[in-house]
């Protein structure tokens, strides 16, 4: 940014930041997240770990995951999924511990509110002290375009910045700047962690492997061995804020930020208000391990992208500070529905890698369980049979009525009715506040079975109802069609109808597809990808089964393009070779040579 270039704005209005920094740090971010659950051996058939590995990511561009087993005999035997451009296995399983990740909760960022010095608005003061920002010019060649040049100005805090995104501006006046602390920008020790996973041997190595090299920034890690432990842990890179320091050190702006978003705004003219350091932190200025929200061997340990707060409904993780998370508050749907699924599991026991697989393409849709009967029912008892539409018409919903009643709460590509609840449940959610949604609401003393009782009474009820009906009819879709008709995805000029379903249904399958309004969801952009369902026997090889949901190849003329994608939409699995043995009997083994030129 230019020196002063806002001068004539205002300050940001604190309500506005708050909302918008708490929708831009969301945990229910459509685009990003995933589930994971370990089981503990007390829940197992045999006494040994069970671990489930959900994640929800791009279907296309820079961040697909891609599949490989890498072995360095004697040192190194790991199989599982990277991001596009990484070296090393992110997300996998070796013969003795297997771990997955969701995105957390923890704000990888924090400012500091400078007061400038009027006769110069590159200057700024520190207990009083003038210090001087350094000029960083930037140039960064373009293809076919000129080069193009940008000028940074840099604190002691980090670079000063007008916005986090455009719905965040953070004016630079002639009396106020902010700088932006982000630890990750000296974070290189990713790939540290992720190959001290690869080569843990339990999840007390995974543990270390955290401790030691703390590279993560943004994820949990959830883990499960052979020796039956369980594992999450909120492990990540963040500014050292505690709750004390916010509360000494916010501007007015940090005190309406921090509560709502974990966003703190420090007072930066005070060099008693820079952030501390932990002695067992790898670098400064962030929490060192032993503050990092922790469950160790509960019977189960679930994360489905809220705080670490229910990873364990009997066994809540609390004492944690604000910028880890929330503590006492509304879990999403997504959550609760996971929370119900996997203590079901856990009090059953018994389980096996067949449970983990069965849970994936369970598909059931909590939304519906709390309020699709009610639905129903209003929708059967409205006059005439008709629903008013955001445009004034009338509109005829009798059969939807009738659709509702009849579906069976899931989105399998067989489901009638599904598509129907998908629309009207968008629709409705969309516009009704959480808050007048439920009859009865949220209690941080039932958090998984509160809110609930929709509210049909309404009007958005009946607009959100009556706008689906049109909106299906639009897309050529009849209120009792099978989910599969109208959400899937072309691969070789075929269709693939996909199951799943959306964000705010609560579907462990997460599916976020793009509608056409001529021909419904025919595209996904995001939802389950890299699955792996993985446990252990007496043997010394891992008992795994993964999915690629979008395949291993981009590359429309490789046979690897889509012939995941075709097992995903059918609801089945690759049975992993691991060991070597199980590798040499692939009847399809090509092995490939590769020297070095010398």
């Amino acid at each position: 940014p230019r020196a002063g270039a806002t001068a004539r704005r205002t300050a940001p209005d604190p309500r506005r930041t708050a909302e918008a920094a708490r929708d831009l740090f969301s945990s229910q971010d459509a685009d990003m997240g995933s589930n994971a659950v370990a089981f503990s051996g007390e829940t197992t058939a045999n006494g040994r770990g069970l671990l489930l590995g959900n994640p929800h990511y791009p279907w296309q561009g820079g961040r697909r995951f891609w599949q490989s087993q890498q072995t360095i005999p004697g040192e190194l035997n790991v199989s599982g999924g990277s991001l596009l451009g990484t070296s090393v296995v992110n997300i996998g399983f070796n013969g003795d511990v297997a771990w997955s990740h969701t995105v957390a909760t923890g704000v990888t960022l924090n400012l500091h509110q400078l007061t400038l010095d009027p006769a110069d608005p590159t200057v700024y003061l520190v207990d009083g002290k003038r210090r001087k920002m350094v000029k960083r010019t930037v140039t960064v060649p373009v293809k076919d375009g000129a080069p193009v040049t940008r000028t940074q100005y840099w604190t002691r805090y980090g670079p000063v910045v007008t916005g986090l995104g455009a719905q965040l501006p953070l004016p630079w006046s002639s009396t106020t700047a902010y700088a932006l602390n982000d630890p990750n920008a000296v974070n290189l020790r990713g790939s540290d962690t992720d190959l001290g996973f690869g080569k843990a041997r339990s999840t007390a190595g995974i543990l270390k492997s955290l401790r030691e090299t703390q590279g993560l920034p943004w994820v949990n890690t959830v883990a499960a061995d052979r020796h039956g432990h369980s594992l999450l842990s909120q492990s990540q890179v963040l500014p050292r804020i505690t709750d004390e320091l916010a509360e000494r050190c916010s501007t007015p702006l940090g005190k309406v930020t921090y509560p709502a978003s974990g966003v703190a705004v420090l007072d930066g003219s005070r060099g008693a208000c820079a952030l501390g350091s932990d002695k067992d932190a790898v670098q400064p200025g962030i929490f060192g391990p032993s503050r990092m929200p922790t469950l160790e061997d509960a019977p189960y340990a679930e994360n489905s992208n809220d705080s670490a707060w229910l990873t364990n409904a009997d066994h809540p993780i609390t004492g944690y500070e604000r910028i880890f998370g929330t503590i006492g508050t509304q879990r999403s749907m997504r959550t609760r529905g996971a929370v119900e699924d996997v203590a079901a599991m856990a009090e059953k026991g018994d389980l096996t890698v067949r449970d983990l697989q069965r849970q994936q393409f369970a598909n059931r849709v909590p939304a519906a369980d709390l309020a699709a009967a009610d639905t129903a029912k209003a929708c059967a008892a409205l006059p005439g049979g008709t629903a008013t539409s955001s445009d004034g018409r009338a509109v005829d919903v009798h059969r939807a009525c009738e659709a509702l009643a009849r579906w069976d709460h899931r989105m399998d590509t067989d489901s009638r009715g599904a598509l129907l609840f998908d629309r009207f449940w968008r629709k409705l959610t969309a516009t009704v506040p959480n808050a007048q949604l439920w009859k009865v609401p949220f209690s941080a003393a039932d958090p998984v079975r509160t809110p609930h009782t929709l509210d049909t009474s309404l009007p958005g009820f009946r607009t959100a109802l009556a706008d689906a009906v049109t909106e299906l009819t639009a897309a050529g879709a009849d209120v009792g069609d099978p989910l599969g008709a109208h959400q899937y995805v072309v691969r070789d000029g075929r269709r693939i109808p996909v199951s799943g379903g959306t964000e705010s249904l609560g579907v462990w399958n997460k599916i976020e597809a793009n509608w056409d309004k001529k021909a419904g969801y025919t595209e996904v952009a995001h939802g389950s990808s890299h699955i792996q369902a993985v446990g252990w026997n007496s043997g010394g090889c891992p008992e795994a089964r993964t999915l690629l949901s979008y395949s291993q190849s981009s590359n429309p003329n490789s046979p690897h393009y889509s012939d995941q994608t075709k097992l995903y939409g059918k609801e089945r699995w690759v049975t992993s070779r691991f060991c070597e043995r199980d590798i040499l009997r692939d009847p399809e083994l090509e092995v490939v040579r590769v020297r070095e030129r010398r």
